[in-house]
């Protein structure tokens, strides 16, 4: 919805305002407009509008997710380096439903990118193994499943990497 900068912008100027509010003897005031500076602080890491995209990819709303996506015009500019490897991985997600050229395309932007979290990236690496896969591309996607077992490392996805395994042997 908003610039990045905009939100960090008015998230010093409310924190400011607090400081006045302190100043002046309002503390209350001061307390109630620091919760409000964090808000626009967190909006600033956190992109409201890719929460909705993760609230309707919750609900395999495959469309609803697309829609949310596309409200984003320029990512590289309106978003954080992190949030732009998310918003690719969130299309690669979808996209995978329908084109798989395009899912490789933007799984391969959301690793360049990064992601926070390492299941996350395995699970980008590893969806990424599995187009390669259905390519005939095997040693790509041998690379990128040992990758992604080595980012496992709780396990989740342990009977996934094995299954797909099992199923490049057999090409």
């Amino acid at each position: 919805m908003f610039n990045k900068v905009f939100k960090l912008i008015l998230c010093f100027a409310i924190l400011g305002f607090s400081i006045q509010q302190f100043i002046g003897n309002n503390t209350g005031n001061g307390i109630a407009l620091i919760f409000l500076s964090l808000t626009f602080l967190l909006l600033y890491f956190k992109n409201e509008i890719l929460i909705l995209a993760f609230l309707r990819m919750r609900k395999q709303d495959f469309q609803g997710t697309e829609k949310w996506l596309l409200k984003i015009k320029n990512p590289e500019s309106a978003l954080i380096k992190k949030q732009v490897g998310y918003y690719n991985y969130l299309f690669g997600i979808v996209y995978s439903q329908r084109n798989l050229t395009t899912a490789e395309k933007y799984f391969k932007k959301a690793i360049s990118y990064g992601l926070n979290m390492n299941q996350d990236l395995a699970m980008a690496k590893l969806s990424l193994a599995g187009i390669l896969m259905q390519k005939r591309r095997k040693r790509e996607a041998t690379l990128l499943l040992n990758e992604a077992k080595k980012l496992d490392k709780h396990g989740l996805m342990t009977q996934q990497i094995k299954l797909m395994q099992a199923q490049m042997r057999k090409i």
